[in-house]
């Protein structure tokens, strides 16, 4: 059926969760009708991000489905108990059959959003291969994304991240949704970033930063005042560096170290960083400075 650019849109665009890190990184709420991937490394907090949102706008009196293929009810729920919002009205289910998820969640009103955890474990009849493979996971990936924009729900697919940092599983998948986050933080540190790759209704490279903590994850306003707040100011090698990521101006300290080298060929290090790019710059710095 052909329309116009100018009709009408039945229903409010967005979905608020009220998390202001979240809305922030998905561009001002989650669109109804899309499809959103987060990857993250297990243990990272996307399944205690993603319970937090979910209670926050069912609290609003939306209807939200939590779908876990990797948890049994009763362990989301204890997730739930520990993050204090068991008593809010989100509906659950374990189950991996997309067929039978979309015969379970059909039942009453249209969910707001549905949350679907994790891509890699759920399968479908239209495929032959084991859960987990390409195929699977694109047809499962296709029929989640066919149902989100038949309904106006929105759904979020969660996905497992390998050893190079890449969401697992066919790469089409990333292509299909409409917008892809990423969960990330580092070994023995407490904050989290959630960052925007992809988004097809909102500014990319965009982050929401959180603390994680006993009662989950606590949303930070000033990530500048975060990463600065063990810096030691009279420390030598040392200097803040004010970036840009997204639309927000983040500060974060630069440490530099010179050590005598036992090899003929003294060699730079970095990390966090591209380490050619760095060459690149220390050259153009040498030449014209």
């Amino acid at each position: 059926v052909l329309t116009t650019l100018s009709g009408d849109i039945e229903d409010a665009p967005r979905i608020v969760s009220g998390i202001g890190e979240l809305d922030r990184a998905t561009g001002g709420g989650f669109v109804r009708g899309s499809a959103l991937l987060v990857g993250g490394d297990p243990g990272i907090g996307k399944s205690t991000l993603l319970t937090q949102a979910a209670a926050a706008l069912a609290s609003k009196g939306h209807r939200i489905v939590y779908v876990s293929g990797e948890e049994a009810v009763a362990q989301i729920r204890l997730r739930a108990q520990r993050l204090g919002v068991a008593d809010t009205p989100v509906e659950l289910a374990a189950e991996t059959n997309v067929e039978d998820i979309l015969a379970t969640i059909a039942d009453g009103k249209r969910p707001d959003l549905v949350i679907l955890d994790s891509i890699q474990t759920l399968w479908t009849d239209m495929a032959d291969s084991a859960p987990g493979t390409v195929t699977q996971v694109r047809a499962a990936a296709q029929a989640m994304i066919r149902y989100a924009k038949s309904t106006g729900a929105a759904i979020v697919l969660v996905g497992h991240v390998t050893k190079e940092g890449q969401i697992a599983g066919p790469r089409v998948v990333e292509h299909m949704v409409d917008a892809v986050l990423y969960f990330e933080g580092e070994g023995g540190h407490h904050y989290r970033i959630l960052r925007t790759v992809k988004n097809r209704f909102g500014p990319t490279d965009e982050i929401g930063v959180f603390e994680m903590s006993d009662m989950g994850l606590r949303e930070v306003a000033n990530p500048s005042e975060l990463f600065l707040g063990e810096r030691h100011a009279k420390a030598p090698g040392a200097a803040v560096f004010a970036g840009m990521e997204g639309t927000r101006p983040v500060l974060v300290e630069i440490q530099a170290l010179v050590a005598p080298s036992s090899l003929g060929t003294p060699r730079r290090a970095v990390v966090g960083w591209d380490g050619a790019r760095l060459s690149m710059i220390l050259a153009v710095l040498e030449a014209h400075c």
